[in-house]
């Protein structure tokens, strides 16, 4: 029985790697919009057998990251318009009443927060673009998971992996400068118990990242 479970340890062990590779993959932008991922491709490649590369693949759809039809093989989505609107519908919401949440417990994540500003504020012109993606979500995950709740932080990287993949596909976001001052608004209204205006701040902020977003799709229709 032992022996069992440490087979099923490193099974676990085995799909996670594979689906942080193929993850970092795809949110680098190295597997272009509409790549397919091929079960027998991926564990030829990576030298896994095939229900390890299927756990993986079912994994980043759970994700949103890749999509898949039904008897076909999994593909990179190119997210439209109607994505964008669809993420923001579900996440501005949630993250006002994130804000709100952390003043009421008195549970504001200063340090976590205040260091994702700060790697973002560093990040030079060169950075890959995933790289200041991930540090500019890393502000709002700090704030979700501080929240102490499992689900929530569940649901939370869901939309987060969308929206990474979203922003890498445009090539866009709001540009660091702007970023790290909105992010530090937010954070500053959090520290002061100031509820409501870091409900105000956060719809300003994730409303522009919208507004921005939906004009780079209105320009590609155009």
């Amino acid at each position: 029985m032992a022996q069992d479970a440490a087979i099923r340890l490193s099974t676990v062990s085995v799909v996670e790697a594979l689906a942080a590779s193929l993850r970092d993959r795809v949110l680098d932008g190295q597997l272009a919009p509409g790549t397919t991922l091929a079960e027998t491709e991926i564990a030829v490649g990576y030298g896994v057998s095939r229900p390890t590369a299927r756990s993986a693949v079912t994994a980043l759809v759970h994700e949103g990251l890749l999509h898949r039809d039904a008897n076909k093989p999994a593909y990179v989505p190119h997210l439209t318009r109607a994505d964008v609107d669809d993420l923001f519908l579900v996440r501005t919401p949630l993250e006002a009443q994130v804000v709100r949440v952390l003043v009421d417990r008195g549970t504001v994540p200063v340090t976590a927060a205040e260091r994702a500003i700060a790697d973002l504020d560093r990040l030079g012109p060169d950075a890959p673009h995933s790289t200041f993606v991930e540090s500019d979500l890393r502000f709002h995950q700090s704030l979700v998971d501080a929240v102490g709740s499992p689900r929530l932080s569940r649901l939370y990287r869901g939309i987060k992996g969308e929206m990474h993949l979203c922003m890498v596909q445009t090539r866009h976001t709001l540009g660091r400068e702007r970023i790290v001052a909105e992010h530090g608004a937010i954070l500053e209204a959090l520290r002061a118990g100031q509820a409501e205006e870091a409900v105000r701040r956060m719809r300003a902020h994730l409303d522009g990242a919208c507004s921005s977003l939906q004009l780079i799709f209105d320009g590609d229709r155009a």
